[in-house]
């Protein structure tokens, strides 16, 4: 039986944009071990045939000591395993598990999901992650990216695999996010973010934008779902109390939000894919989001929703501005506009056929 290691630094994200695709390798008689950190959906995993690695991974610190011990753990893990292939998603999975298997020679195939923050900052982190980078793509089978502008970056400074291959995302499955008919027309407007409440998703400016708003529509409603970072908690329970928005916390079904709201906002200042804006898409709503690379190919703006410029206020408040201002019928239609992109060009089973292909390839080496 061929035997397919999957190294990841969360068990939501694998469950919720991986979980077809490790089903169907189990499916095609593979036997597929998982290796991240211990969490809730690391069980629905074991269900459905994967073997789990309880694997610690720091997700934003850049410890050098724990980052070796990463390496390490990963290398050993190879040695004890020997997996025909090696998936890896995220930056440090990608880097430390690439160079594990570079050492212990096997192909590995590598999802680069973002640049994240670190890289998209600059200075000393970010130089020193494109060089390990650098070091541990050159090796790989495969090179998957989610978004042009990523693969042309990781182009110019010369990071490069043996093959690489352009991505729709991660895909949504248009089966599990059904078109939802929109709200009535009596429902006050609402619209909806989801994501890690922090800088770099555009909160700040949303905050403002909202502010604005609600002075001159007090029925609009703003709901926020997910993990509030540190430095935004006493500004979100200020905001709540005033009645500016309504800080949700993290929610497991976002599935019921998506379909009771009018319409999705992500203003952020860097994605990979938005799969929030994906499954938002998928579910018959229109979109609000940043002109960035990962967000502005999923919105045909005008069309399925709107686009605004990155880390500008007055552009946000414009672009939501003009989507209050639309008739019912006109917000109705961008929904299902965005529904027929998403069938057209964002079906995960195309992300599937991808890596089957790509481990096909592997394979016959």
């Amino acid at each position: 039986m061929k035997r397919i290691l999957v190294l990841a630094n969360i068990d939501m994200g694998l469950y919720n944009f991986r979980k077809e695709l490790l089903q169907t390798l189990l499916a095609k008689g593979y036997e597929v071990y998982i290796s991240l950190p211990d969490g809730e959906r690391v069980k629905d995993m074991e269900a459905f045939g994967c073997r789990f690695i309880e694997t610690p991974v720091d997700r934003r610190g850049m410890n050098p000591v724990a980052d070796l011990k990463l390496f390490f753990r990963y290398w050993k893990m190879l040695r004890k395993l020997k997996p025909d292939v090696v998936l890896t998603y995220t930056i440090k999975p990608n880097i430390y598990g690439g160079l594990a298997c570079r050492l212990a020679k096997i192909p590995f195939l590598s999802n680069i999901t973002g640049l994240g923050s670190a890289i998209h900052n600059g200075g000393f982190v970010s130089r020193l992650l494109i060089w390990l980078y650098r070091l541990s793509a050159k090796y790989a089978a495969c090179l998957f990216f989610q978004n042009s502008q990523n693969m042309e970056f990781f182009s110019k400074h010369k990071i490069m695999g043996k093959n690489s291959v352009l991505l729709p995302g991660s895909g949504v499955n248009l089966e599990d996010y059904v078109y939802e008919p929109y709200p009535s027309e009596d429902t006050p407007l609402s619209f909806l973010f989801i994501g890690r409440l922090m800088r770099d998703k555009g909160v700040g400016e949303l905050l403002e934008a909202a502010r604005s708003i609600r002075k001159d529509y007090p029925d609009v409603t703003f709901d926020l779902i997910g993990f509030c970072e540190a430095g935004y908690q006493a500004v979100f329970e200020e905001l709540n109390q005033g009645n500016v928005v309504n800080a949700l916390g993290q929610q497991q079904n976002v599935k019921e939000f998506i379909k009771s709201h009018s319409a999705t906002v992500l203003p952020s200042y860097h994605e990979g894919t938005a799969n929030v804006l994906l499954e938002s898409a998928a579910s018959g709503r229109p979109l609000i989001a940043s002109e960035i690379p990962g967000c502005m190919e999923i919105i045909e703006d005008n069309v399925t929703g709107y686009l605004c410029e990155a880390k500008n206020a007055a552009s946000l408040e414009e672009a939501l501005r003009n989507f209050i201002s639309l008739s019912y019928e006109k917000k109705q239609e961008m929904g299902k506009l965005g529904r027929l992109k998403m069938e057209r060009e964002y079906d995960r089973r195309i992300i599937i056929e991808h890596y089957l292909r790509e481990i096909g390839k592997v394979e016959k080496q």
